[in-house]
């Protein structure tokens, strides 16, 4: 009997893990590009630190599965402000604003050790784990908190470049060019 015979056809360097399989790329050239993988395809992040008025100060282009707080450090450093005349460029922010995903005992030690205050709500997990041992409870005010949404308002003026929200561009550098770009007209006057 004539039975018919698969034939499989390679795709190369492509075709590692089982990504080429799926239309992607092999793993190298993702993480050279900031492509993560994660359950709705590949993705990318965008790190960022801004002022009070939502204009971005720092940006961190990451593949989509690295944690914000391992990013933490790298943007602090990327921030630089020019002074008005003599002086070096201000680092340090006056107050830090951050989410529940940097209450971690490393990103609290690299504010401490640069000597940034911070405001920083705890998690629940925290909360409970810290009832059982007496002590003084972390300082949290809620009116300053409040201030935070003006990093959501910066990344959503951001997200209204297109481009920038779908991430059409295949390298790193041409997508964080964009990010620059569009980072910089959010500084022009209106």
């Amino acid at each position: 009997m004539g039975g018919r015979r698969r034939q499989h056809g390679g795709s190369g360097a492509l075709a590692r893990g089982g990504s080429a399989k799926k239309g992607g790329l092999a793993p190298d050239i993702q993480a050279a590009n900031a492509l993560g993988r994660s359950r709705g395809g590949l993705s990318t992040k965008l790190h960022m630190a801004c002022n009070g008025k939502a204009r971005p100060l720092a940006l961190l282009v990451t593949p989509g599965q690295r944690h914000e707080c391992t990013q933490l450090e790298a943007v602090l450093d990327a921030i630089c402000v020019p002074r008005v005349g003599r002086g070096r460029p201000r680092k340090r922010p006056d107050l830090l604003l951050g989410d529940k995903g940097f209450i971690f005992e490393p990103c609290r030690t690299a504010l401490r050790r640069r000597g940034i205050p911070h405001l920083i709500p705890e998690r629940s997990d925290q909360r409970a784990r810290r009832a059982h041992r007496p002590g003084r409870k972390p300082a949290f005010d809620a009116d300053a908190y409040r201030r935070r949404n003006v990093v959501e308002r910066c990344f959503a003026r951001l997200k209204q470049f297109r481009a920038l929200a779908t991430r059409y561009d295949k390298t790193i550098d041409a997508y964080h060019g964009l990010a620059t770009l569009a980072s910089l007209l959010l500084w022009l006057p209106r």
